[in-house]
């Protein structure tokens, strides 16, 4: 099954330029905003901690802002934080908060009582691909490895994610196993409140393999406590080379999970604009290409209005995979 890449039309692929004049962009910088509150819909150690925290570093070292300070706020499936800023609207337009693919699935599910329509877009900012991933000592050493296991005993092979029944995690995991010609319906999924828990639940056993993204992966790796056996990219990622893609292993999925920035509702055009600017004005700075480098993300940027098309589209896209899979 070939899985079309949800942010193809965003999607601006390789590292940002660096200067070349030797002098950091930090030194000049403008300051736009004093400070960014980030609220993280989930716990410490997810996708959606280390996109906000990597960001309010890069904002902050590059001179773009003051300071920058974080909320996690789990629950619901990122539900809580959502209905949190729409109901307290007035009192944060100095917060942003971080979302990705996972408020489009869930309000498609209808598990969402909101959706981005409720929230002020700001921009969509990165992308991260999803990734397979196995404790050091496991004898799994790829997702071959992972299909013959799950093909002896389905029961006993259960993928973990931080991410809900249906949602973000528990879809990759399904793409893959049906593109791998299994039942995406049948794979056992278990789910914990954000991936540093579901990392946690690998690391000791309780899950033989763990559907994630593969910036979460990659500092466990570079530590030797875990293995990344797949990666949804079409060619292998050159911050962790040594993780090889699905499709170079025959399973025909190509995946980039976006991650970008919401306000609370009725945030004015002149906030807005601010929060605009700083975004657009940090792709080109060195502390930027740190971040992004060390997470092997992708910069994807869509702003205002760009960002409105963008998540339509992905709410028509996912709509008709998610129908496709069996989840609505």
């Amino acid at each position: 099954m070939k899985i079309v890449n949800l942010a193809r039309r965003a999607m601006i692929v390789g590292a940002a330029t660096l200067l070349t004049t030797g002098i950091s962009v930090s030194a000049s910088a403008q300051q736009v905003l004093d400070s960014i509150h980030f609220l993280i819909p989930g716990g410490a150690g997810g996708g959606w901690d280390g996109t906000a925290r990597g960001t309010g570093e890069a904002l902050v070292n590059a001179g773009l802002i003051g300071n920058a300070s974080f909320e996690n706020m789990s629950g619901g499936g990122g539900g809580k934080a959502i209905g949190f800023l729409i109901e307290n609207a007035e009192s944060n337009h100095g917060t942003l908060m971080v979302n990705s693919t996972p408020i489009v699935i869930r309000s498609l599910t209808g598990v969402f009582p909101h959706n981005f329509r409720d929230l002020t877009l700001v921009a969509g900012t990165i992308g991260d691909y999803a990734a397979f991933v196995v404790g050091k000592d496991s004898p799994v050493n790829s997702m071959s490895d992972l299909l013959e296991a799950y093909r002896a005993d389905a029961r006993s092979t259960a993928i973990g994610g931080g991410s809900v029944p249906g949602g973000m995690d528990h879809l990759v995991a399904a793409m893959a196993f049906q593109a791998a010609g299994e039942d995406p319906t049948a794979v056992k999924y278990i789910p914990y409140d954000a991936g540093g828990k579901a990392m946690a639940a690998l690391l000791s056993g309780e899950i033989a393999a763990l559907s994630t993204g593969f910036s979460e992966a990659i500092d466990l790796a570079n530590a030797g406590e875990v293995k990344i056996i797949g990666v949804t990219s079409n060619e292998r990622v050159p911050s962790f080379a040594d993780a090889p893609t699905l499709s170079e292993q025959g399973i025909d999925v190509m995946f980039v999970n976006w991650r970008g920035f919401f306000g609370a509702p009725g945030l004015s055009d002149d906030k807005l604009a601010m929060y605009q600017d700083a975004l657009a004005k940090m792709y080109d700075t060195p502390e930027w290409e740190t971040v992004r480098a060390r997470n092997g993300w992708v910069n994807i940027h869509n702003s205002g209005d760009d960002f409105r098309t963008f998540l339509e589209e992905q709410e028509q896209v996912i709509g008709d995979l998610m129908r496709k899979l069996g989840f609505l």
